[in-house]
């Protein structure tokens, strides 16, 4: 087995794997990229994956923001059939239901989400792939919002949670399900979030008590990355907010934000890590939360529940996945443009709860958090080398792109996203360890900068006073 001691989980925000890897030129000919010839129909109209539309030097497509609640997914997997009617999915309902969202917020060309990116356009990503391992079968947790499948990442589970908002209402209790984290901590193994504003994971229950000493700014991964001295575990969350005073921009990659500012801060991570002693002994894996809307033309596969008896409103019983989304596997320990596809080994395919069980596996935990965790495939198998031979490139260059001040107040000025209004409304409730969760999602006036501003003002003075 590899001699890991040390995993760094990236996960950004709303990307399919057609979005940014569909175009990736693999080694090997069973690689699943697009072909050219994906496409969706609405009545006569046949949308293509493309990257040549107007507008297709941008690195904000899909402009505005694709539907990407758990109904929206529920169309965009199984247009025109309802979910319970067929199966597998058609994947072919991504340009009708980005068609018919709210023209609040502009014109959404059905184009738009079958948009995928080129190797010029997201060069880190694709290098990194190249370089290392890239996986064509890793789908999302569950069929939902960024949250639900955040807390499969952390827990196993989202326990019958299926948008952002569910968390929120009269009486709503915390997510107190136990977490990766706190396994780690009860068995003596060193963790840390590295985030940037508003850390998702910190409405974890089960860690706020030992928060303070384990969630640290980005720039402390930095440190500690040059200075040899990782933990055992580390998550990094990106910057989710457009912070005006700072003049610094999201680089989550969620659409519609410029993915560039993504692409450095993947450069940043795996440059710190390169240049680290702790190089031979780490696994990074940079991955999504879930697609966001965009296309991928994969059906996801059946998935086992996690056993805690939880259901969604509609009888959704987590039995399957979500949306295929990008991920790349960092290690001297892989063999370099390998293509990982446990379904070719096994009945599943890669999940966030394959986070969960490679962690464990490396550190001796052994008993699952739940029943999705206990059936995940673990990347270990799939590393491939018997010493720490690749050694990659020793630094990639990112774009250097700086921010102007009109894009910064477009930002800032924006309408929140649903992910957003939820940081700001659970920004709200630190002081009371969120005992209850009852206020509302967002103020409808209230812009990115406001929202976000109050966030990361909260989140310091809770952190501070632990």
């Amino acid at each position: 087995m590899a001699d890991i001691q040390h995993v760094v989980v990236l996960m950004l925000e709303n990307r399919s794997f057609d979005s940014l890897l569909g175009t990736f030129s693999a080694s090997t000919p069973k690689f699943n990229g697009l072909k050219g010839s994906e496409s969706n129909r609405i009545g006569n109209l046949t949308y293509r994956v493309r990257n040549d539309l107007p507008g297709g030097g941008s690195f904000t497509i899909p402009t505005p923001d694709p539907g990407e609640s758990y109904i929206d997914i529920t169309e965009q997997l199984f247009y025109p059939h309802d979910w319970r009617g067929a199966y597998p999915p058609t994947m072919g309902g991504f340009a009708n239901n980005y068609a018919i969202q709210s023209p609040s917020d502009g014109f959404h060309d059905p184009q738009a989400v079958m948009h995928t990116y080129t190797e010029e356009q997201v060069p880190v990503l694709h290098q990194l792939a190249k370089a290392f391992a890239v996986s064509d079968q890793w789908f999302a947790s569950a069929p939902c919002q960024t949250w639900p499948n955040r807390f499969f990442a952390h827990t196993g589970t989202c326990y019958g949670i299926v948008n952002n908002k569910d968390f929120f209402g009269a009486g709503q209790e915390p997510f107190r399900q136990r977490s990766i984290f706190r396994v780690l901590e009860d068995a003596g193994q060193p963790w840390k979030v590295y985030f940037h504003d508003f850390p998702q994971s910190l409405l974890l229950a089960d860690i706020l008590d030992v928060a303070a000493s384990h969630y640290h700014g980005f720039a402390q991964f930095l440190v500690d990355a040059e200075a040899g001295v990782l933990p055992a575990y580390s998550f990094i969350e990106p910057n989710y907010f457009a912070n005006i005073f700072t003049s610094t921009p999201p680089n989550d990659q969620h659409p519609p934000h410029d993915i560039r500012y993504g692409e450095k801060l993947i450069a940043d991570a795996y440059n710190a890590i390169r240049a680290s002693s702790c190089w031979e002994k780490t696994l990074l894996i940079i991955t999504y939360d879930e697609h966001g809307g965009c296309y991928d033309h994969v059906p996801p596969p059946r998935a086992v529940p996690p056993g805690d008896g939880k259901m969604a409103p509609d009888g959704f019983a987590f039995d399957a996945y979500g949306v295929r989304i990008p991920a790349v596997i960092v290690t001297p320990w892989v063999r370099a443009g390998s293509v990982l596809s446990p379904l070719d080994h096994g009945p599943y395919p890669f999940d966030h709860t394959s986070l969960i069980k490679t962690v464990r596996e490396l550190f001796g935990i052994s008993k699952p958090l739940t029943d999705r965790d206990a059936a995940a495939p673990s990347l270990l198998p799939y590393l491939g080398l018997a010493t720490p031979f690749n050694d990659g490139p020793r630094a990639i260059v990112p774009s250097n792109l700086q921010p102007s001040r009109a894009e910064m107040q477009n930002l800032g000025n924006a309408q929140p996203n649903d992910h957003l209004k939820a940081l700001g409304a659970a920004a709200e409730r630190l002081d009371s360890g969120f005992r209850t969760i009852e206020r509302d999602v967002a103020q409808a006036a209230e812009t990115v900068a406001q929202i976000g501003a109050r966030a990361i003002a909260q989140v310091e003075a809770f952190l501070s006073r632990l």
